[in-house]
């Protein structure tokens, strides 16, 4: 495996200034934004139109021994409001190009959310079966707008030479393990997961538990954390609309890694991505509203350079 960066936390730096940053704690790779939610990015988007500059760039990031992991396009491709829907479905296309001119092979999204109906303003994401209204509803989302838009965007994606990791997100129909799955056996193995713990933790969900569920989908892996604050969340649940910087009163919070939680997990998370056969990028994302943006990152990759298994293991003698 190999330690990475998703480089949204350092916006305001250039390229240069990240890789400066990035190579003394051990990152080997990097993982760019590529729109939708317009997040600033560290690839110039424009190389799809032009394969000499995109090699010459791809050749800078090798010569700094620097891999680049994936295009992250996170943002809502089924939204209700057509002018935001078809917004993030232009940002994700063109994601799809860049990645085929630059020889990358994953492009990152979340599945999306529709609606109530072809003439709501606002996502709604079901959360309960009952009353019947909520399964009548997820079953009109499912069968005519996720699978329909599915089907077609990885026929795309997969014209192209690329495959789509979906992050499991509460807010978007796929959350978990089971809408991943539901979703991946609709439309065919060219969609996946981009597996981040921090989204599941929250829910309940054990992430090993979740990682030998998914197998050879997991296609990517973000490292970040979450702290459950337990007097909060057992008077209030973990279902919690509250400003991130609410930290107090918040029932969870999302943390660097080895805040939320220790060594015990964090190694039999590795661990256990090994037993599945994933030896591609553990990709820091930092959001830890309590820590600086480099004091994080460096706690981070400290943290996963003590346990992270960076070359493919041998056959063991007695197999």
């Amino acid at each position: 495996m190999k330690l990475g960066l998703f480089t949204v936390l350092f916006s305001q730096l250039s390229l240069d200034e990240v890789i400066r940053k990035a190579k003394p704690l051990g990152i080997q790779a990097l993982e760019f934004a590529a729109g939708a939610y317009g997040r600033p990015s560290h690839v110039d988007l424009n190389l799809v139109n032009n394969k000499t500059a995109a090699k010459e760039f791809m050749s800078k990031l090798e010569g700094e021994g620097i891999e680049l992991s994936a295009l992250n396009c996170a943002g809502n491709v089924l939204h209700p409001n057509r002018e935001i829907a078809d917004a993030h479905i232009k940002a994700f296309d063109e994601a799809i190009k860049l990645a085929e001119v630059l020889g990358v092979r994953t492009v990152i999204n979340f599945s999306g959310c529709p609606g109530d109906s072809d003439t709501a303003k606002y996502p709604n994401f079901v959360t309960t079966s009952w009353p019947p209204d909520y399964t009548d509803l997820l079953k009109w989302q499912w069968e005519e707008k996720v699978i329909p838009f599915w089907e077609k965007k990885i026929k795309f994606a997969a014209d192209h030479g690329v495959r789509v990791a979906l992050e499991m997100h509460p807010g978007f129909v796929v959350y978990n393990p089971e809408t991943l799955l539901r979703l991946r056996d609709a439309v065919g193995p060219n969609i996946g997961s981009n597996f981040d713990p921090s989204h599941l933790f929250w829910q309940g969900i054990d992430p090993c538990v979740a990682i030998r569920a998914l197998g050879p989908a997991i296609f990517h892996v973000h490292a970040k954390d979450t702290k459950i604050y337990l007097p909060n969340s057992l008077q209030n649940g973990t279902l919690d609309t509250k400003p991130y910087q609410d930290e107090q009163r918040r029932s969870w919070i999302f943390r660097t890694v080895g805040y939320g939680h220790g060594p015990e997990f964090w190694t039999d998370f590795i661990s256990t991505l090994q037993i599945i056969g994933y030896d591609g990028v553990l990709s820091i994302e930092h959001e830890d509203s309590l820590i600086s943006l480099e004091g994080g990152l460096a706690k981070a990759a400290q943290f996963l350079n003590q346990w992270i298994i960076k070359e493919k293991l041998k056959t063991i003698w007695w197999a």
